[in-house]
């Protein structure tokens, strides 16, 4: 079966001169979570970008390889085309509106879509349902919510979008372990029940493995790993290299902090 994007051998230029991403390839499958793992600078946020062709706005391009959705070649399609196909991306950093209210900041996604106002107010609900926190703070202004309720806002309006994939970059960042489950947990049940494609960037590798089917290992702007999430978390490289842990135990940074020798992939 035909996946629904299909990223293929694609470099990334920044500045005409600075080499970002090098023959990046993967895979989403429609209604699949596909996590981009990787530390801060292996590619993970340009490799979205390039998804949804917002590079420009950062001096970069595609320089090499193809980027298919549904079966088209997307390069040359500006964002609002993607979003009205069903592309939408949610950047890091938990970006709202901060002078408008959480209600205000949702109703936006909403604003290309043409719908009818039942619609809207029936896909309202349904963030709602799905963010309760956004509901009882539906009239405060965005720049006064926790770092929490702007991430669910954040969602919540690519969600008013109706989209068929969202491009999720680092949904955990600054944010409370609790808050950061409670984040992933919503992911899962609008993949699961409203069948909603994810293809995330996370820095975290066990919440990010946690919930996804697969991922792909960034470093370097390359893939130097992928596979089953379940796999990924049971590989020993995996283990010692993202997840802190060995055949020996827990390793500290000091132990490990000149890994990089001795990544086979690396070599």
């Amino acid at each position: 079966m035909q996946p629904l994007l299909n990223v293929n051998g694609i470099e990334v230029i920044y500045n005409h001169v600075i080499l970002v991403l090098k023959g990046v390839s993967l895979q989403v499958p429609e209604g699949g979570i596909v996590a981009l793992l990787g530390g801060n600078g292996a590619g993970k946020t340009t490799t979205l970008r390039a998804v949804s062709n917002l590079l420009k706005g950062e001096r970069g391009e595609v320089t090499k390889g193809t980027i298919e959705y549904r079966g088209e070649r997307i390069q040359n399609l500006t964002p609002p085309d993607l979003v009205e196909r069903g592309v939408v991306q949610v950047m890091e950093g938990r970006r709202c509106f901060a002078h408008l209210s959480i209600e205000e900041n949702l109703m936006t996604g909403a604003y290309t879509r043409g719908a009818s106002r039942a619609e809207i107010a029936r896909d309202l609900d349904m963030v709602y349902t799905y963010f309760p926190r956004l509901k009882t703070r539906r009239t405060s202004q965005a720049a006064y919510t926790s770092g929490g309720e702007q991430q669910m806002c954040a969602i919540g309006r690519a969600l008013m979008a109706k989209p068929r994939m969202v491009l999720l970059d680092e949904p955990s960042m600054g944010l409370a372990p609790q808050i950061v489950e409670e984040v992933f947990n919503i992911v899962q049940d609008l993949n699961a029940k409203e069948k909603v494609t994810f293809l995330l960037a996370e820095q975290n590798t066990n919440i990010a493995l946690k919930y996804a089917h697969y991922g792909y290992i960034l470093e370097s702007g390359r893939v130097v790993m992928d596979g089953e999430a379940k796999a990924l978390r049971e590989n020993e490289d995996v283990k010692e290299f993202y997840l802190g842990v060995s055949r020996e135990g827990r390793k500290s940074f000091k132990d490990a902090k000149f890994y990089k020798r001795r990544k086979r992939w690396l070599s």
